[in-house]
């Protein structure tokens, strides 16, 4: 029911935020056509400013690249970074939505760059992340802590979704962006704080249940009194970190997860060089569409067809992490999920996890598998944006190495310091209530950096729609 409402709220909001734009269009072009004979210094004005237009075309932000020196401003930025890294790797969002203002806001950096910035930080913290949950066992079952089925079902939809974000920066005005995002935010951010409040209080009944039972096995005497009727207890094998690593690595699904990654690559770097709006330009786009549903709908087969064998066998056996039954409606929900997860990825500047981390969760995944996988899929997604700015020189080797460094080393032991945390209060549900605070502050600065680029793109007459900018091209 829960999801349903996030459903209806986000349709909602999306929807009245994009007829605003067609509210504000029509508007703009009645108010045009009122001066049938304008003054001659109008006339100059306009001439100037289609001026500027052909000089400045829509997208070529002017490139601004502060010098990496000793200052205040790197202080709050690593301190910044690191925090973010910490708390984005450890809930499964990234970080996206906290990275991006601080770059343009304290360091500096134009909004093309801080993106670019952001995507290197994510992959940093991304991969340093995975290296540590691939050395840690699942914290219930005999089986890998990152859920390769759940990563394939959503890797392909994900880096469909950036391919469409970016065409969308395109289309849409940037005041429009930060609307959406800001109402997809404040969404997600209140549902997994709801989702975390119920675990918060399953975990207090738990604990105090286990309290209960250590109570009768103790007398007043503190004595251990043992009952026939339970079992002896049998020690728990212990496993060395190199045996929990070749457990959590199915290098079969890494492999499928690599080539998909190479092949969204080449059709990237292949388009990069292309006049937009051309035909080749649309074909490579185009191509990219076939590539993910031919391994989302592989996965989608797999697991409705062992689904549906084992609802009919009457096995309750999970197929996967998910506390789910995959039927025809909850795949295709994910793939819509996923491919939003991509387009916010792609406005935004972050790995997509702002989606697929309270997804993963609302589905019946626990927190530390949840958060494992999501951070696995952001690997791939932001590395393959990280080496396509990387050709383009979209950002600042010394800078990117730099934050890099610090979300690799934030990205660690983040996770290092959580995951003791959980097992002292036993507790997973301070993952969740983490994912809702990213999400939650990257709404608000997301609607600072918003408003303060909006009014600079109504000054620069920067707003232009998607049919202009094709026909400039």
């Amino acid at each position: 029911m829960a999801t349903r409402g996030l459903v209806v709220y986000l349709l909602t909001g999306f929807s009245v935020a994009v007829l605003s734009v067609l509210f504000v269009n029509n508007n703009s072009h009645s108010n045009a056509s009122v001066a049938l004979s304008p003054p001659s210094s109008l006339l100059s004005s306009s001439s100037n400013s289609a001026n500027v237009l052909q000089q400045h075309p829509y997208g070529s932000e002017t490139k601004v690249w502060p010098e990496l020196k000793f200052s205040w401003r790197i202080i709050l930025a690593t301190i910044i970074g690191f925090l973010g890294s910490a708390c984005g790797t450890v809930g499964g969002v990234g970080g996206g939505g906290i990275f991006v203002p601080m770059l343009t806001l304290i360091v500096g950096f134009d909004t093309k760059s801080s993106a670019a910035i952001s995507k290197c930080m994510i992959m940093g913290a991304s991969a340093s992340s995975v290296w540590y949950n691939l050395r840690v066992p699942h914290p219930c079952r005999e089986v890998p802590i990152i859920d390769y089925e759940l990563a394939l079902l959503f890797q392909p939809m994900l880096m469909l979704g950036i391919t469409i974000g970016v065409a969308l920066s395109v289309v849409f005005p940037y005041w429009l962006i930060t609307v959406l995002i800001i109402i997809l935010f404040i969404g997600t951010s209140t549902r997994s704080y709801g989702k975390g409040i119920e675990m918060w209080k399953e975990e207090t009944i738990v604990k105090t249940e286990i309290a209960e039972q250590e109570k009768t096995l103790v007398n007043s005497h503190g004595e251990l009194l043992i009952d026939t009727e339970y079992d002896p207890l049998v020690p728990r094998e212990e496993k060395t970190a190199l045996q929990i690593m070749r457990s959590n690595l199915n290098l079969k699904r890494f492999g499928v997860l690599l080539l998909v990654w190479i092949i969204f690559l080449v059709l990237q770097v292949s388009k990069n060089d292309l006049v937009a709006c051309t035909t080749l330009y649309w074909v490579l786009n185009i191509l990219q569409v076939p590539v993910a549903l031919v391994v989302f709908g592989y996965e989608c087969v797999k697991l409705y067809r062992e689904s549906k064998k084992r609802r009919l066998e009457g096995n309750k056996d999970l197929v996967c992490e998910a506390a789910i039954q995959w039927t025809g409606t909850n795949l295709a929900f994910c793939a819509l999920c996923g491919i939003l997860g991509g387009t916010v990825g792609g406005l935004l500047g972050s790995g997509g996890g702002f989606i697929l981390g309270p997804l993963l969760l609302e589905i019946g995944v626990i927190p530390q598998v949840a958060s494992a996988t999501a951070t696995f899929v952001m690997m791939f997604s932001s590395s393959l944006s990280v080496v396509e700015f990387y050709l383009l020189k979209r950002f600042p080797i010394p800078y990117a190495l730099y934050l890099m460094t610090v979300s690799i080393a934030a990205g660690f032991w983040g996770q290092f310091f959580i995951r003791r945390l959980i097992t002292i209060l036993r507790r997973a549900s301070i993952i969740v209530f983490i994912l809702s605070g990213v999400i939650f502050a990257s709404a608000i600065t997301m609607g600072v950096i918003g408003i303060e680029r909006s009014v600079t793109m109504i000054k620069n007459h920067e707003f232009m729609g998607f049919l202009d900018f094709c026909s400039s091209q």
